[in-house]
């Protein structure tokens, strides 16, 4: 008999993988071969740089799946950090390290709650883990394609937990069951360059722009959904790169971002964007351009026996009543929703992407504990 996987060090090895994305440094090997001492059948599935792992225990339903990414943005100012940001060092019971709360201590403690549950005996079901390098970039090549290939295929993944940090303050206090949608826009407007003092033989792009923007922040998207806040949009950067004051530029330049609830799709936004820039080039000597990106669309899993033992799991084992909240960004159960129902649940966030990103020791094996719960509650349940 092998011995019990120890959730702080296999937390600490995964953060000792430089893993920045598209970067995968050695965390999907170091996974695998977990996973395969534990009996799971590891595929690969690499799309373009980006490595990807699906791995499955149990041929049966119900499947139960974990998602999550071993990639990780960068560390920003190396020297503002106070511990070495991929040492994985513990100080004062605390775990420092890039990606300790996002995500590396939660995929260490679904793996080690699954060994803990295994040890007890077989569920009465199937465990597997989507695990991709691809979360913290454009997300093209990660859980998107991967969640496409497993369709294909007619995997069944039954339900699925997200190891994301939904926590707000306190482990426990928050579960994430659906998300709002997002949509980028970069608007371009291009124009002729000129003097100021001889605008006729110039297009000011600038006038045609800011007007543009005015009218996209003038409409009141929604005022809210049922379980989701009012949709927003904010003008994320206008770029013009002109250094002359005498000088009328000859582009100018803009990005958008609309996070929007269930009363809007994408392709909708997508289309309202494209009548606005159409309506601001009437009459402008010059082109307004505009690419758009549907990062996602908004979801909501709805309640009900699944999300009753995450909640019930949650619980029992934290003493907290969780938040089933909607609130926040996105994250890859945009592109799982699609698969099945998925919640998400992990440590606290305040700290992830930040200098010093760290998770209490202890908040990382009550994770455990939490997750382990989930998986017994989940197959006396739901099988």
């Amino acid at each position: 008999m092998t011995a019990p996987i120890d959730v702080l060090a296999l937390a600490q090895d995964l953060i000792r993988r430089p893993s920045v994305t598209p970067a995968d440094a050695g965390a999907m090997d170091l996974l695998q071969r977990r996973l395969e001492a534990l009996g799971f059948a590891c595929r690969r599935m690499r799309f373009g740089e980006i490595e990807n792992l699906y791995a499955r225990r149990g041929i049966v339903g119900p499947n139960l799946c974990f998602a999550g990414h071993t990639d990780v943005v960068p560390v920003g100012d190396g020297a503002a950090w106070t511990q070495d940001p991929f040492a994985g060092q513990v100080k004062d019971g605390v775990l420092f390290g890039r990606g300790a709360v996002d995500m590396k201590s939660a995929i260490a403690a679904w793996v080690t709650a699954m060994d803990a549950v295994l040890a007890r005996g077989e569920p009465a079901g199937s465990l597997s883990l989507l695990i991709t390098g691809d979360e913290e970039g454009l997300a093209l090549d990660g859980t998107r394609k991967v969640v496409e290939a497993l369709m294909a295929e007619g995997e069944v993944i039954d339900h699925c937990v997200v190891g994301e940090p939904t926590s707000a303050t306190a482990l426990g206090d928050m579960v994430k069951i659906g998300r709002r949608g997002s949509i980028n826009a970069w608007i371009t407007v291009e124009g002729k360059q000129g003097h100021v003092a001889y605008p006729h033989r110039a297009a000011n792009p600038i006038p045609v722009l800011v007007g543009l923007l005015g009218r996209l922040q003038d409409r009141v998207l929604d005022v809210g959904y049922p379980e989701f806040q009012p949709s927003n949009l904010e003008v994320t950067t206008i770029d013009v790169a002109n250094p002359g004051t005498n000088v009328i530029p000859a582009r100018a330049v803009a990005r958008v971002n609309i996070r929007f609830n269930p009363a809007h799709r994408g392709e909708d936004l997508a289309a309202w964007f494209a009548e606005e820039c159409t309506l601001a080039g009437q009459g402008f000597d010059g082109e307004v351009e505009l690419k758009t990106l549907i990062s996602g669309e908004a979801f909501l899993t709805q309640q009900g026996p699944f999300t009753d033992v995450v909640a019930q799991a949650v619980r029992e084992t934290t003493g907290r009543d969780p938040d089933l909240s909607t609130t926040g960004g996105t994250s890859d159960a945009r592109f799982i929703r699609s698969l099945c129902p998925v919640v998400e649940f992990g440590l606290v966030g305040t700290t992830m992407h930040a200098v010093d990103e760290r998770a209490p020791v202890a908040e990382i094996i009550a994770l455990q504990a939490v997750y382990e719960r989930i998986i017994s509650l989940y197959f006396e349940r739901m099988a």
